[in-house]
């Protein structure tokens, strides 16, 4: 009896699709890390088949073989930088047909446990946005020049566009396949996660920002604080003038780089 109620319910609400995307470049142990923290048996009572995608920007470690090891789709990127692997795998992501994409940074800074609050929100939102700078930042998780850089680059963010972000340069987001198929996208490294946010703007997708945990990262870090502090603001003003990137206008928009 029990379990032809339990056929029935998934009769009438059947089981939807996520990617959740990892972007890599020697990031084996923090990868480990994630891998063990991915809540499986969560999203599947929730109704969510999941399928877990690593793009690589040219790891020399073992990369590669965590993934294999953990069931992964290994996707090798064309483009350098985090921004070219975003966009490769939204690209990918759009051609599958799923229903749903959660990003965040294979380095153990994101606690991936936390992807069923990214799911709740989504059923409501077209985009969840991971809050670092209002949630629980773990003791030399973030440096003081990187906490107010980005306490700065997040409010002139939303004093520019008028729409509430959180936390600008957040690696943990979530996306509808509406909001994805929007997204209009040309960044190759850093500046990217400021580019989803003025294109979500510009597209009037609905974002919602929710607290999160953010523990000191695996390995080595890739982020420079000044140089690409500068390009992420220069991303805010070149959007806020110009609005879509001319890839976007002749119709390559966020496919990967060949």
């Amino acid at each position: 009896m029990i379990e032809a109620m339990k056929n029935d319910f998934s009769l009438c609400h059947p089981m939807r699709n996520v990617i959740i995307m990892l972007p890599t470049l020697d990031e084996a142990k923090g990868l480990e890390a994630v891998a063990e923290n991915i809540p499986h048996e969560k999203m599947k009572e929730m109704g969510w088949n999941c399928q877990v995608w690593v793009v690589d920007g040219g790891s020399n470690d073992d990369t590669k073989a965590v993934a294999r090891k953990n069931q992964f789709q290994f996707i090798p990127q064309q483009g350098k930088g985090k921004g070219a692997a975003i966009r490769l795998g939204f690209s990918k992501f759009l051609e599958s047909g799923k229903d749903a994409l959660i990003m965040l940074d294979s380095d153990g800074t994101y606690d991936a446990r936390e992807i069923p609050r990214f799911l709740e929100k989504l059923s409501t939102f077209d985009v969840v946005v991971g809050d670092r700078l209002n949630g629980e930042i773990e003791p030399d998780a973030m440096t003081r020049m990187n906490y107010f850089g980005n306490h700065v680059l997040t409010w002139l963010a939303t004093g520019m566009y008028g729409i509430t972000i959180n936390d600008l340069c957040s690696g943990y987001w979530a996306f509808s396949k509406k909001a994805i198929s929007r997204l209009k996208l040309n960044s190759m490294k850093f500046e990217i996660e400021a580019e989803m946010y003025t294109s979500c703007v510009k597209e009037k997708l609905e974002i919602k920002n929710i607290p999160i945990r953010y523990s000191a990262r695996i390995g080595h870090a890739k982020l420079g604080s000044v140089s690409d502090g500068w390009r992420i603001f220069r991303k805010l003003i070149v959007r806020r003038i110009f609005g879509t990137p001319i890839e976007a206008k002749i119709g390559k928009g966020n496919l990967d780089i060949e």
